[in-house]
């Protein structure tokens, strides 16, 4: 593998461990974006909490698909590399 490839591999695990990280963070403890930023746009009732669980997990697989894309592809073939 490649810098490069290395380099992207990394990124996007590292995106999908980000992402699921905040996915059960936000599952666990619901008022952490609240308390850490002071924004509350649906003031308290925790509608927009599962949207946004949403859309970290939806980041943590996206970047875990891109990872292993990423892996399959820098890996050399079973037949020597030369095709």
């Amino acid at each position: 593998m490649d810098a490069r490839a290395r380099l992207q591999f990394r990124a996007c695990v590292v995106f999908a461990v980000i992402g699921a990280a905040l996915a059960v963070l936000t599952l666990v403890w619901p008022d952490w974006i609240e308390v850490v930023t002071g924004f509350s746009p649906d003031h308290g009732d925790g509608s927009e909490e599962g949207v946004i669980t949403v859309v970290f997990a939806g980041v943590a697989v996206l970047a875990g698909v891109l990872a292993r894309v990423r892996w399959r592809r820098a890996r050399p073939t079973a037949g020597g590399g030369t095709e």
